[in-house]
């Protein structure tokens, strides 16, 4: 039996009444924290047009992670890669990976992580926001790392030879299925589509075929998880993010509210159904609870590795969540 590694993933959350700065800081001192707590990965997300969220830009943000820790992996969860040319990824990751060997991840997606109206103030076309395009702009970005493409006119530099690790990440079988024919190592995103995560995870494990990269399937799950000392405290410290998604999802989107606010929202039964709904897969409670609900998670994926995203209001709360399940989870996720 072997221990699961454990990573996290940040949206660098941004408090009401906080500027970008004060998230931003916060993310590089959550990033020093579970460094010291030994886990394995700190990915940042790129979103778009969401006042709750700082991390728009993986490639700048991660530089400056990486500078501010020194043994973790940090990485994008991820690049949507819609948003971007090929060449640009590869030579802002090729820049990381030349900076800090070894300790680069480039998680890529194939959504836009934003709406409709940002993604095209993002890519200034409509050519290549569709999905058909994703499978071959992501082997053009690989090749640029790889220099594979012999009749290659344009050279990544930095990017040729200095190639990332590169993750697919999805949220549907589209992504599994690709990642799987490619031989990439897979996350998915559980913490929001729940429902496709073991169908997703199976389509995978069939598809794939050993590669350079890789012999044998390897699975991430990524999962919101917030642990506090009781149930109820845990309860409270998730009000925000709740209320932020659903906020988000009604075309009405803010910076993350108060604890206190959050727990004061007058849910109409509809809005309440939906939160509850949200909820599930999450892991949320007391360190007993949370253990329970991860290992649970662990049984039905058989995932290689957990990643972790805690989006409460106060950042002590955050990283007491992180410390909790390190100290009194960790131990207890084994394969």
């Amino acid at each position: 039996m072997t221990e699961i590694p454990l990573s996290v993933l940040d949206v660098a959350p941004r408090a009401a009444n906080a500027s970008a700065g004060d998230a931003l800081r916060n993310t590089t001192e959550l990033a020093r924290r579970v460094e010291a707590l030994g886990y394995r990965r700190f990915w940042v997300a790129e979103h778009h047009n969401m006042p709750a969220i700082a991390s728009s830009t993986p490639a700048v943000l991660l530089a400056h992670l990486a500078a501010a820790t020194s043994t973790i992996r940090v990485g994008s969860g991820g690049v949507m890669l819609p948003n971007h040319a090929p060449l640009v990824v590869a030579e802002q990751f090729g820049t990381l990976e030349a900076l800090h060997p070894g300790r680069i991840d480039l998680g890529i997606g194939r959504a836009p992580g934003t709406d409709q109206h940002t993604a095209l103030a993002l890519r200034r076309t409509m050519e290549g926001l569709s999905a058909e395009h994703f499978p071959e702009e992501l082997q053009d970005l690989i090749a640029y790392f790889t220099g594979d493409d012999t009749g290659q006119r344009i050279l990544a530099s930095p990017g040729r030879g200095d190639k990332p690790d590169v993750w697919l990440l999805g949220s549907s079988g589209f992504s599994a299925q690709l990642a799987g024919l490619l031989g990439l190592p897979f996350s998915f995103a559980h913490h929001f589509s729940s429902a496709n995560t073991l169908p997703a995870l199976r389509l995978y494990r069939d598809s794939f075929r050993p590669s350079q990269w890789l012999d044998a399937p390897y699975t991430m799950v990524a999962v919101s998880a917030v642990c506090a000392p009781t149930d109820e405290e845990a309860e409270f410290l998730a009000g925000p993010s709740q209320l932020s998604f659903l906020r988000l999802r009604s075309g009405r989107p803010e910076a993350l509210a108060t604890p206190e606010e959050a727990a004061a929202y007058p849910y109409s039964e509809r809005e309440r159904e939906f939160v509850l709904e949200r909820r599930e897969g999450q892991a949320l409670g007391s360190p007993d609870t949370v253990r329970a609900q991860l290992t649970g998670l662990l049984d039905r994926t058989q995932a290689d590795e957990l990643m972790l995203t805690c989006m409460v209001y106060d950042i002590e709360a955050r990283a007491r969540s992180f410390a909790l399940i390190r100290e009194h989870v960790a131990a207890h996720l084994t394969r």
